[in-house]
């Protein structure tokens, strides 16, 4: 069994979540499965000090910033046929929302890279399943939006804590025309009908030891769909 995890970038103010990105391929080992990494050759929205936040005047691209995490072992996107893997996961991190896609700059009326969207919608029109975390039901909902296809999605719950606007988030991803449901750290949402499952991991404020229960419990999920 092989699972794509999609990744873009490395760092979670302007790539993929690292700690969760990580997590996914622990949990995809524990599972017997094998991982392939993916993502996207091309420059990233801009490149973020993680000590003060702030932008630097640097580029970096999405492809070489993501082998850090695969240990060199990465995939153009362009070279991945969904026949070649049986289910792909989209780790978070701001990389989604800003290289993947344009919704933290533009929200639910902003673009989505047009091989991130070719790839998702290829998945599902022949039936392999797709584990969004964190922030990427954002890439989902873009990559779906004016289609006949709906998704059931969770980015986290308004009723908790967390450091960021998820009822804002969900209201967007609904203006795509996607449906979206309240879900806690401890809790993951599974469309069957779509095979496709979120999780909130640190949409919410958590602990690493939350967001790895979160994490295996999203893979266990994608796995049952296989």
């Amino acid at each position: 069994m092989k699972i794509g995890v999609l990744l873009s970038g490395c760092g979670v103010y302007d790539g993929a979540e690292i700690q969760e990105a990580v997590l996914t391929l622990l949990s995809i080992e524990e599972m017997g499965a094998e991982a392939v990494c993916i993502s996207v050759n091309e420059n990233q929205h801009h490149v973020v000090n993680h000590v003060t936040g702030e932008e630097m005047e640097e580029s970096r691209n999405m492809l070489i910033e993501s082998a850090r995490i695969a240990r060199g072992n990465i995939t153009d996107i362009l070279e991945i046929d969904p026949v070649d893997i049986d289910a792909l996961v989209i780790p978070g991190g701001f990389g989604s929302a800003k290289n993947f896609t344009t919704w933290a700059f533009s929200g639910p009326d902003g673009t989505i890279l047009p091989s991130v969207k070719l790839l998702l919608v290829n998945m599902v029109n022949i039936g392999k399943p797709i584990a969004a975390l964190c922030v990427s039901p954002v890439v989902v909902s873009k990559a779906f939006e004016g289609s006949t296809i709906s998704p059931l999605m969770t980015i986290g719950t308004d009723k908790e804590s967390s450091p960021y606007d998820i009822k804002g988030f969900s209201d967007g991803m609904e203006k795509t025309g996607m449906r979206t449901e309240m879900k806690s750290i401890s809790e993951i949402c599974i469309d069957k009908e779509n095979k496709i499952v979120t999780a909130p991991c640190y949409m919410m404020d958590a602990s690493i030891l939350d967001i790895r229960k979160n994490v295996r419990s999203a893979l266990e999920a994608l796995r049952d769909l296989i």
